[in-house]
């Protein structure tokens, strides 16, 4: 599985992605030491594998999200047919939002899991690389809707006294267009830590540069991490989100178009601001993103 993770050229189409989850929801059935529940959330779990995976520990999971072995062929043949209709679900019912949610979710994670088995001295690989991935998966799904969905770099003019002076460069995870006409930027994140200011100014500076109101969009999968343990054999989580910023930022400074999550924070759905501004990924694929497109 580590070998299989680290090899790009695996991931290069949806498929390749959900054979990996099928693969690693096989291995996590009979090769996990033990399930570690967090002591503050319990519904966040912590797999630690057995001698194959060097006894080492995951990230948390969330388990309201995370399918199992016995689930995931059926959720990937339906997510497969959400996918394909999209357009016309507009009113998805729960389940079929469950299905879209849960399994962009464990898809990732069975990456991210993987990952946490390499050893620590290649952490910081291992968070580029699963960050690099979430970004395709996600361009991945956005195609599959039928939209034309790229990444890359975007030159933008700035003039002055009526000539242009110069040019800005600016990359984007996303860049959604309609028959060539540019509809959405947009950031994804596996989470945004250290990352939120950022997608805020960015749209401040391209709408002000370019004089328009392009859309921007940020898709993150979750902002939990392992809380750091005061004593040993202690697991809990935290929350990595700064809901000040993001309230602060967007009164302020401007809000952005859409901000989503596979998993959402209790918070994000109960605080002023944040839960109107903040929704689950299944919005975006089966609403927001047709409206963008208009």
């Amino acid at each position: 599985m580590l070998a299989r993770v680290i090899d790009k050229s695996n991931f290069v189409n949806l498929e390749g992605y959900l054979n990996f989850c099928r693969d690693y929801l096989e291995y996590v059935a009979i090769h996990l030491q033990a399930v570690i529940v967090s002591q503050n959330e319990n519904h966040y779990r912590f797999f630690q594998y057995d001698e194959t995976g060097y006894f080492q520990i995951t990230r948390p999971i969330n388990s309201r999200l995370m399918l199992n072995v016995n689930l995931i062929e059926q959720a990937i043949q339906e997510f497969k047919i959400l996918l394909l209709n999209a357009r016309d679900l507009k009113d998805a019912n729960e389940q079929q939002r469950i299905i879209l949610l849960n399994t962009v979710y464990t898809v990732q994670q069975s990456i991210g899991a993987t990952l946490d088995g390499l050893s620590i001295g290649l952490s910081n690989t291992a968070r580029k690389l699963n960050g690099d991935l979430f970004e395709r998966f996600i361009r991945l799904i956005i195609q599959e809707i039928g939209m034309d969905c790229q990444a890359g770099v975007i030159q933008l003019p700035v003039w002055i006294n009526g000539e242009k002076a110069f040019s800005m460069s600016y990359q984007h995870d996303l860049i959604i267009k309609r028959e060539g006409e540019l509809k959405v930027l947009g950031s994804v994140k596996t989470s945004s830590k250290d990352r939120l200011d950022k997608i805020f100014v960015d749209k401040f500076l391209y709408n002000r540069l370019t004089e328009t109101t392009t859309p921007h969009i940020a898709i993150f999968l979750n902002d939990v991490q392992r809380k750091n343990a005061r004593r040993e054999n202690e697991y809990s989580i935290n929350s990595t989100f700064l809901p000040g910023h993001f309230k602060g930022y967007t009164v302020k400074l401007n809000p952005l178009d859409g901000v989503y999550y596979c998993d959402i924070r209790p918070s994000m759905i109960t605080q002023d601001i944040l839960k109107d501004h903040i929704k689950t990924f299944d919005k975006l694929i089966f609403e927001d993103i047709w409206r963008f497109i208009q």
